[in-house]
Formats: structure tokens, C-alpha cells, sequence
């Protein structure tokens, strides 16, 4: 039995169904989302300018698009009212009518006037008709304003834009938003409702209308509001500790890369070196120059200058640095107390020397768009990139500098040196030159941790004397000459000094770290990892 035949459809009705398809949209109805309030509305308002408060209460609860382009226009000072009709002036300066969008040719018509009371209810407004827009991170903040600035009249927005939510982190925020508000509501259903979404996720802020339900008469209230508190308190102690982690590492990072260099150096001649500082400020010194020539001859690459500085940095305080060994240290090798006059002399002629061509006053170097900003984790806690930014390039400062020492030709003969200079120097190895070039590469370092300060600050001459002592401090402690200890003991300082701030201050929480120091080093005085180099042979 053969199978029935199937008729194919012609290419006449192909192409008359492909053309029922296009016209479909068309087919709409294009004034689906004209909301008839807002005419009558503008209209009341071409009437009476008084009526404007009433009219940003529809206009904020419209679906209609002519209620965003009033309220934005109103909130920008493009919004006139004319005998007749409410005016809206484009961005080209035409003047257009707000209710049917036809250009105006009569009169331009007067502001309205702008109470503080007025601009309290249009920036609610505005962010009441934002809860509705098709861009969720419009939605999230809409919600996050207006957790921040509680109002009533935002109720009826907050539950319609509640039910139609489907992203997660916007609904939380719109029970946040709507929380406040049911605190002061008679149903005690609700209350309940509004403590269990502060106890799960609210913040210090909600803590003032708190206390006095957690001290009401209803013991259920009473017992929610206290758990709400608790929860609070124990969330914000651990946000707490992940900031101060998280700016201990930063801090660790600065003091790491401020030590570095001056690890170095002291581990292999010596020196104590109290120029290091001003290396640093030549390093940023180095980044506001090339800032500038930036934004002179190249604005619109800009935003890269920050690059450009990084090797103009590190030779600009190589070259000090070289200068410096060859001219003065080299002749005081095994005086480490004449190297320290010599090096502190050093450094306030170099501070003079910076306060003449650049004067006395900070000068700002600004951060980049790509360092702009941060991460924000809550709305408690916000990781800035350019901190970020300290940390990862610490960490590629010091990855660098251990692949130099450990795979390079420069890298042995420096070792060789700090282990044995005698053998070195009979082995064939100029250690005069191995001297010039790890001073000048410790030099380098600094100022490449210049380049890390100067977005992290304002850029003056005494910024060196800032982390001078914080930089011997770190050599101490981790152990002269190693990296290791110079990354342990920059990160240990700079996260426990973070954690000891809060509780102490910053000045009994330095002074503290260093009494530490000061008993640790009577203890184990090579550091915590041991000494070598020039200092313990013989």
C-alpha cells in the first residue's frame, strides 16, 4: 500500500504567509502604553502650576513614556509651562509640547517654581518611575535610593514593581526598600515580615527603628526586632573584618613594595640607606610628569599614561640611585653609620632639589577611568580598583624581581656576592659593578612603589619620609636580604596594623606594632627569616 501523497504548499502562499508575518507588528496597537492620566494631567498643570506636586505623584506611577520625559526635564531644567500646555526643551534647544511631542511655537512659558519640598518629591519621582525601566542595574538602584530615602508615596510603585520583579538582588532590594515602611504599619503580619527581611539582610541604617520595637510591649515584635538587631551587628563585624583583610592587604602591598627595594640593597652592601624615601617620590614625581605630558600632547590617550610611567619611573629613580652609589656610597662600604648620615643628608637634598622645580605644595595625580570606582560587595563595603589594582601589581613587582634573582646571569652573580664577595671577586665578577647595578635596580624598585603611592594619594615632596621607617621596619622584621621576609613582613604589618586601628588608633596601633617589633628582634634578631649577605660575613 503506498503512503498518501503530501501536497506541498506554493510558493503563492509562501510568500503571502511571509507577508501576513511582516506585517504582524504593524498590527499592534501603537498607543498600548498612552496612559489618558497624563493628558489630563498636563493639561491640569498648563492650568495651574500649583497642581505640580499632585502631578509628579501620576506621573511617577505611569507606565505612559511622556512621564519619564517630564520628570527627567523637570529635574534638568528643561520644563517651561505655557498658557495652554506643558513645554519640554530638546537637547537641540526646541521647545516641544509634552503632551502630544509637536513642536511649539508660541510663547516659551515660565519655570515652575522649585521648593525644597518640590525637589524631595521629584527626586522620588524619578526614581519611583526608574523601578519600572528595562535596565536592571536602573532597577537595582531605583530600589537601593529608595531603601535609602524611605517614603510613603513610594509604597504603591515599590509592591506593583515587587510583584512583577523576576531578578533576585533587585527583589531583595525592593523589600528592603518596602521594609521601613511596614515597620510603622498596624498589621502585625507585616511587621513581622519586615523584621525577618532586616534580620536576613539589612543594614546599620535600619538600626534606629529598630530599638524601639526591641523594646515594645509585643513580645513576638519585641523578640524579631532583637534578632534583627543581632543578625545586623553580626553581619557588619564580618563585613568589618573583610575590609580591614582586604585594606591590610593593600596597606601590606604599599609597605612590600616600599620595602622591596631597600631589601635589596641593605641585604647586599650594607647601606643603610635613609634616601630610600625620596626614591619613592622620585618615582611619583616621575608619574605626575608623564601625566602631564599626557594630557598636553596626547588627552586622548590619556587614560594609559599610567603605563607609560611605570618604566619611566623605575629608570628616573635608577638613574638617582646609580648616581648616588657611585658618587657617595661606594667610598663608605663597612660604615654603615656614615652610610646612614650620608643617606639622610642625601635625602634632604633631594627633598630641596624636588621643592624648587615643583615647589613646596601636594600635587594630584589623578587616577586613570580604568582605576576609577571600585567593586562594591554591600552597600557597606566597596573595594576600590585602584587598591586592587596596588595589590595584583605588587605581587607582579615581586614575581619579577625573584625571577631576576633566581634565573638570571644577574641574579647568580648577586647571590654569589651576598654570599661570599671574596670567592665572587675571585671568580672573575666585578663587584663594584654588581654593587652600582643591584643599587640601582633597589632604586628602581622604589620607584616603581612611587608609581603605586601616587594613586593612592596626593604626590609631595615628603612623601619618602611617610614609609621610611615603615620600610625598615618590614626589612627587620622579615630578615635582611630576603624576599620572603620582606613579603612577610610587609603583609603581617600591614594587615594586623589595619586590625589594630579600629580598636586602638592609628598612633597607639603603630606604636604597639612596634614594641612588637622591638621584642621580637631581642628574641630572634636575624628576623624571621635568617641574615645574608655582607653584614655577617667574617
Amino acid at each position: 500500500m503506498n503512503p498518501p501523497v503530501r501536497s506541498r504548499p506554493s510558493l503563492s502562499t509562501l510568500a503571502a504567509l511571509l507577508f501576513c508575518l511582516l506585517l504582524l507588528p504593524l498590527a499592534q496597537p501603537v498607543s498600548a502604553a498612552v496612559d489618558p492620566k497624563i493628558d489630563a494631567t498636563l493639561a491640569a498643570l498648563a492650568e495651574d502650576p500649583k497642581t505640580l506636586r499632585s502631578a509628579l505623584d501620576v506621573l511617577a506611577q505611569s507606565r505612559d513614556p511622556r512621564a519619564s520625559r517630564v520628570l527627567v526635564a523637570l529635574d534638568e531644567g528643561r520644563l517651561t509651562i505655557a498658557p495652554g500646555a506643558v513645554l519640554i526643551r530638546t537637547r537641540d534647544g526646541q521647545r516641544v509640547n509634552a503632551a502630544d511631542g509637536q513642536p511649539w511655537t508660541g510663547a516659551a512659558g515660565d519655570a515652575p517654581a522649585m521648593t525644597n519640598a518640590v525637589r524631595r518629591v521629584l527626586a522620588s519621582s524619578i526614581e519611583r518611575a526608574r523601578l519600572r525601566s528595562e535596565d536592571r542595574a536602573e532597577r537595582l538602584g531605583a530600589a537601593r535610593a529608595l531603601n535609602d530615602r524611605p517614603s510613603a508615596s513610594a509604597e504603591p510603585a515599590l509592591r506593583a514593581a515587587l510583584a512583577e520583579e523576576q531578578d533576585p538582588e533587585v527583589v531583595t532590594a525592593l523589600k528592603l526598600a518596602l521594609a521601613p515602611l511596614d515597620l510603622d504599619s498596624p498589621d502585625k503580619d507585616k511587621k513581622l515580615a519586615a523584621l525577618a527581611v532586616l534580620a536576613n539582610d539589612g543594614e546599620l541604617t535600619v538600626l534606629g527603628r529598630l530599638q524601639p520595637l526591641a523594646s515594645g510591649d509585643d513580645p513576638e515584635i519585641r523578640a524579631a526586632a532583637q534578632k534583627a538587631i543581632t543578625a545586623i551587628g553580626d553581619r557588619q563585624w564580618l563585613r568589618d573584618q573583610g575590609a580591614n583583610l582586604f585594606y591590610g592587604l593593600s596597606l601590606g602591598s604599599v609597605l612590600l613594595l616600599a620595602a622591596l627595594g631597600l631589601a635589596i640593597t641593605f641585604g647586599l652592601m650594607g647601606v643603610i640607606n635613609m634616601a630610600h624615601g625620596e626614591l619613592l617620590m622620585i618615582g611619583a614625581y616621575a608619574t605626575y610628569v608623564v601625566q602631564n605630558l599626557f594630557r598636553a600632547y596626547l588627552p586622548g590617550a590619556f587614560d594609559w599614561y599610567l603605563l607609560a610611567a611605570l618604566p619611566v619611573a623605575f629608570l628616573s629613580a635608577a638613574a638617582v640611585g646609580w648616581a648616588l652609589e657611585r658618587v657617595v656610597l661606594r667610598h663608605l662600604y663597612g660604615r654603615p653609620l656614615e652610610t646612614l648620615l650620608a643617606t639622610f643628608g642625601l635625602s634632604l637634598i633631594l627633598i630641596q632639589t624636588v621643592r624648587l622645580i615643583f615647589g613646596a605644595q601636594n600635587v594630584e595625580v589623578a587616577n586613570p577611568s580604568w582605576l576609577s570606582g571600585g567593586i562594591q560587595l554591600t552597600q557597606q563595603l566597596v573595594l576600590p580598583y585602584n587598591r586592587i589594582a596596588t595589590i595584583l601589581f605588587a605581587l607582579a613587582v615581586l614575581v619579577t624581581v625573584w625571577l631576576l634573582f633566581q634565573k638570571t646571569r644577574l641574579g647568580l652573580r648577586v647571590r654569589a656576592v651576598t654570599q661570599n664577595r671574596g670567592m665572587a671577586a675571585a671568580m672573575g665578577i666585578d663587584t663594584r659593578r654588581v654593587d652600582a647595578g643591584t643599587f640601582a635596580l633597589g632604586a628602581g624598585v622604589a620607584g616603581l612603589a612611587g608609581v603605586a603611592l601616587s594613586q593612592l594619594g596626593n604626590v609631595g615632596p615628603e612623601l619618602g619620609q611617610a614609609y621610611i621607617v615603615d620600610s625598615f621596619m618590614v626589612v627587620v622584621l622579615g630578615g635582611v636580604g630576603k624576599l620572603a621576609g620582606a613579603v612577610a613582613g610587609g603583609m603581617g604589618l600591614g594587615i594586623v596594623n589595619k586590625f589594630l586601628e579600629p580598636s586602638m588608633g592609628a598612633v597607639l596601633g603603630k606604636i604597639a606594632l612596634l614594641g612588637f617589633i622591638i621584642l621580637f628582634i631581642q628574641w630572634r634578631p636575624q628576623g624571621l627569616f635568617a641574615m645574608k649577605g655582607r653584614a655577617v660575613e667574617g
